[in-house]
């Protein structure tokens, strides 16, 4: 029983912000029902798979969810869809707002229905600016939050993107915030809630709260970015053999590396001695530092940084992570047997609590799984979900194939 056991939660959202948020709601209990289109959230085509509309990124996104497929452009499917608001907790969506108020589902409409519910919108835009009503995917956010401009900064080379969906996967992260920031409003109020969370103004924050350094003052005192981390030196080390990942970073983690090394004649000089001198010449000193340590292996620096009580980790690549002994121990990564793909890796929730025990009940559904099972429990007979069937206003997924 996880600490949101009893919450249920209606999931109109697809691809990869949304899904992201919603998951984390299962995992911490809530049941959490996704609404698909006929077509499927387009992210089950993603990656490599053994059975199509169950790739990799649908299936490390969409645990802890029953699916139902539902036509909203049908009536009936809309009215089917209403009949589950009636005793929803929460209704997360992640199209433009202008898309659900085409559909009859905007906040007013939806809270006629139930003045009780949590109402979430994820899009990319706050509705009070000029770009309200525009498209947004990851990449656009991140390029309009300064991420492809810093990192050409840093590595004096062109812009990239970020090679991982780090805006969709923060404002997924935020809007969970959002929504049991809501929840717990309404246990005082006695009334539900419409949360907007804008992937934009989400990510521009996120991003200044590092970098936008002088710019903060009225006049400016520079053009703003954070030094070390723009620091075209600042990298992972080569060493003798591979590289590592070290943070020599506060007074008391020099002193201690340079004796472990054998240069502690460097805290004499004022580039190295302070904190703000090392912030001043961060290049100089990450440059200094990549030269000591291309002297050892990666085994060598692994035990010296240990001892010396300087912060360190390995350079993982994809298949190395998967081996890591702490997250071994902790039981992070797991295998299980899903009913149509078979054994697949999975990822625990990375939270615990000391009295609840969340875990990952259900395996991603295939489209429309619990089409049936769900109708059902809103009150449909057998016959009304056939005829829903039978005029393609639901689908249902077919009986499990072997894995």
């Amino acid at each position: 029983m996880g600490p949101l056991a009893g919450i249920k939660v209606l999931d109109m959202t697809s691809v990869l912000m949304g899904p992201f948020a919603s998951q984390a709601l299962g995992d911490m209990g809530a049941d959490v029902i996704k609404i698909e289109a006929p077509q499927g959230d387009l992210v089950r085509q993603i990656g490599p798979v053994r059975n199509e509309g169950m790739g990799p990124v649908f299936l490390n996104a969409n645990r802890n969810k029953r699916s139902i497929v539902l036509d909203l452009k049908q009536r009936d499917g809309l009215a089917a869809l209403r009949r589950l608001i009636a005793d929803a907790d929460v209704l997360m969506y992640n199209v433009r707002p202008q898309a659900m108020a085409r559909l009859g589902l905007g906040y007013e409409e939806v809270a006629a229905i139930n003045p009780l519910i949590v109402y979430a919108g994820l899009f990319g835009f706050g509705q009070d600016g000029p770009y309200a009503a525009r498209p947004a995917y990851d990449d656009l956010i991140q390029g309009g939050a300064t991420l492809p401009h810093l990192i050409a900064r840093a590595s004096g080379g062109i812009p990239r993107y970020v090679p991982t969906a780090l805006a969709d996967r923060i404002v997924g992260q935020t809007a969970v915030g959002g929504i049991l920031a809501s929840l717990l409003a309404r246990q005082r109020t006695g009334r539900g809630d419409r949360v907007d969370v804008p992937m934009f103004e989400t990510m521009v924050a996120f991003v200044l709260g590092d970098h936008l350094g002088g710019l903060t003052f009225e006049p400016p005192l520079d053009e703003g970015g954070y030094a070390r981390q723009l620091s075209p030196e600042r990298r992972p080390y080569r060493t003798s053999d591979g590289h590592i990942c070290a943070l020599v970073y506060n007074d008391k983690h020099w002193k201690s590396f340079l004796g472990a090394v054998g240069r502690e004649a460097l805290m004499q000089d004022a580039r190295f001695a302070t904190y703000a001198g090392r912030s001043r010449n961060i290049d100089h000193v990450y440059g200094e530092l990549a030269a000591i340590f291309e002297q050892r292996s990666t085994a060598e620096w692994s035990a010296i940084l240990e001892r010396a009580d300087v912060p360190f980790m390995p350079m993982h690549d994809l298949r190395s992570v998967l081996d890591d002994p702490h997250l071994q121990a902790t039981g992070f990564f797991s295998t299980i047997d899903h009913p149509s793909e078979g054994p697949i890796r999975t990822m625990r929730m990375p939270m615990t609590w000391q009295h609840s025990r969340p875990d990952a009940a259900r395996v991603a559904p295939r489209q429309g799984e619990h089409t049936r099972e769900v109708l059902q429990q809103a009150g449909y007979a057998a016959e009304e979900i056939d005829a829903l069937l039978a005029a393609g206003t639901a689908a249902q997924a077919p009986p499990h194939a072997a894995a």
